[in-house]
């Protein structure tokens, strides 16, 4: 914030179950931080084919079904393709205008801060690999992961990946390439922008879901760039697929 007038607009990425509570309260409890920026909008992104499950979903005793914890009924809702969207409609939004003045203790109650017992079953795994991947062998090791489900920590529990998404280099195709994927659905799309060299080449992933294994996971990964023949360990059982 000590560059004045280099920024137009600060826009902040959360992982996509995290609550935004936290972060948009800042604004209001930290009055430096007030006096230069301040809260335009949150946008929230909700996968059509699998965003009601969720809300339905039970959590076992003592845990909030985060999701469904707090549905905003004036919420403005935009249906698109590949989260493709006119910037217009989720910048400038000025939706917390209308507080100011209010007194912080309601404005928290407009966005509320993370309750204790959310669900500390899902996590976040991310990792870098350098290669080239051959399209088919990777393709094999994502639907491993969504479509057959048979891939295992070890303490011998299904991996479950809720969202899959990363910049893959794919052997042969000079374009990085973005992978995305939301329970059994995943998509490869080559992007516009090249890869500069090959030792630029990198692979890098971001898996959220429950029971995933960073170690297993990277090592699956990385077998399959590396073209190795014996590409999956006793992680990988293909008669046991997960329930």
């Amino acid at each position: 914030m000590k560059k004045k007038g280099k920024f137009d607009y600060i826009l902040l990425e959360t992982t996509g179950l995290a609550d935004p509570g936290a972060v948009a309260s800042m604004f209001w409890v930290d009055a430096e931080l007030g006096v230069d920026i301040y809260l335009d909008g949150i946008i929230t992104v909700v996968d059509s084919k699998y965003g009601l499950k969720h809300l339905a979903e039970e959590k076992p005793d003592g845990l909030i079904n985060e999701a469904s914890r707090s549905i905003n009924g004036l919420g403005k809702i935009l249906e698109t393709q590949r989260s493709r969207v006119d910037l217009a409609k989720v910048l400038d939004l000025h939706a917390f205008d209308s507080l100011s003045g209010i007194s912080l203790q309601k404005k928290l109650q407009h966005v509320p801060t993370t309750q204790p017992h959310l669900d500390q079953s899902i996590i976040t795994v991310t990792f870098e690999v350098p290669g080239n991947a051959e399209e088919e062998r990777l393709n094999v090791y994502i639907q491993n992961l969504l479509w057959e489900k048979n891939v295992r920590n070890r303490d011998d529990d299904c991996m479950e990946v809720i969202r899959l998404k990363g910049l893959v280099s794919i052997k042969d195709k000079p374009q990085q390439v973005i992978v995305q994927g939301v329970h059994e659905l995943y998509d490869l799309e080559e992007t516009p922008v090249n890869w500069e060299d090959d030792s630029e080449r990198t692979n890098r992933l971001v898996l959220i879901g429950r029971n995933l294994d960073k170690d297993i996971l990277k090592q699956l990964f990385i077998a399959t760039v590396t073209e190795t023949e014996k590409r999956w360990t006793t992680h990988f059982q293909e008669d046991q697929v997960c329930p």
